[in-house]
């Protein structure tokens, strides 16, 4: 909370809408939600960052390389896609567009 308060948008911001906590996505103590993501999803690239700038192991091809990736879940819960964080919004339309028609 204070992360968003004074930093990033800062300025005294408090959100209204409920923050859940932070959780890990990869690694031993990764969230069994994103096991679930990862192991129903291929990855969005094979390489890594420098790994001695990574706080986590063991490393994997599927881990979640970035925050802005972006999972496209269709309307049973079950993830569909996985978009690298450079895949603009607008760009996953029609893929969303698809899983609309099919439900």
């Amino acid at each position: 909370m204070n992360g968003i308060r004074y930093v990033r948008p800062g300025n005294g911001f408090l959100p209204n809408f409920p923050l859940f906590k932070k959780i890990d996505v990869n690694g031993e103590t990764e969230h069994p939600l994103y096991t679930f993501i990862k192991d129903n999803c291929p990855p969005t690239r094979d390489d890594f960052v420098d790994q001695t700038k990574l706080f986590y192991t063991p490393m994997k091809n599927r881990d979640i390389r970035w925050n802005f990736e972006k999972i496209l879940v269709d309307h049973t819960g079950m993830p569909v896609m996985r978009y690298d964080p450079s895949v603009q919004p607008s760009d996953i339309a029609k893929d969303i567009d698809y899983l609309v028609s099919q439900s």
